[in-house]
């Protein structure tokens, strides 16, 4: 049984998915698993779909020790990026875990947001090649756990687009550091003034 990392608190309203020891590699697989953090389900598997027949690449953040730059990546506001197909298929494979138990939990398809996206390492495969003048050398796989949860969500916060000077703008006095300081000057005696009314 796989223990889920994320505590629920509306379980009703979650679909989970998961895969051990899924011989695929860990660093492509957690880059490729931070792209779609925090995406619908459908536009998760409408973009790994997409990077597998390399129309749209996967930001490398933290393992992009020479990895080759790419116009793609500015749609992430970043410069290196790859296509790691592999990795893409196993992700989809647990996508389609997760929107078959949504289903028979009578969860919308549509409304499915990816909250939680975790990629573990997995205990390693070792095995041993050969080579010339007897020497005998590791030939290592990085396998990996992979677990994600979505949670059906009603309503979408949506940013506001406004700058800090713009919402400034829209409030009815201006705020400034000086107000601030009298406010809270006035608010202690205040409180001063009925604690002597009190004695």
């Amino acid at each position: 049984m796989v223990k889920y990392a994320k505590k629920l608190r509306d379980y009703g309203k979650c679909a989970k998915g998961a895969g051990m020891d899924l011989r695929v590699h860990f660093k492509n697989t957690l880059e490729t698993a931070r792209a779609i953090r925090r995406m619908k389900l459908i536009d998760a598997k409408k973009y790994l779909n997409d990077v597998i027949e390399m129309k749209r690449c996967v930001p490398f953040r933290r393992y992009n020790g020479g990895v080759g730059r790419t116009n793609q990546a500015k749609e992430f506001n970043h410069t290196q990026g790859r296509w790691p197909v592999k990795s893409c298929k196993f992700l989809l494979n647990v996508l389609d875990n997760v929107q078959a138990n949504a289903e028979a939990r009578n969860l919308e398809v549509g409304k499915l947001k990816l909250i939680h996206v975790m990629v573990n390492r997995a205990r390693p495969g070792r095995r041993r090649t050969f080579k010339a003048h007897g020497r005998i050398n590791p030939y290592m796989s990085s396998p990996c756990h992979i677990q994600i949860i979505a949670k059906e969500v009603t309503k979408i916060a949506k940013k506001s687009l406004l700058t800090n000077a713009e919402k400034q703008k829209q409030l009815p006095f201006k705020i400034t550091l000086k107000k601030l300081i009298k406010l809270d000057i006035s608010k202690k005696r205040i409180n001063k003034n009925k604690k002597k009314e009190c004695n």
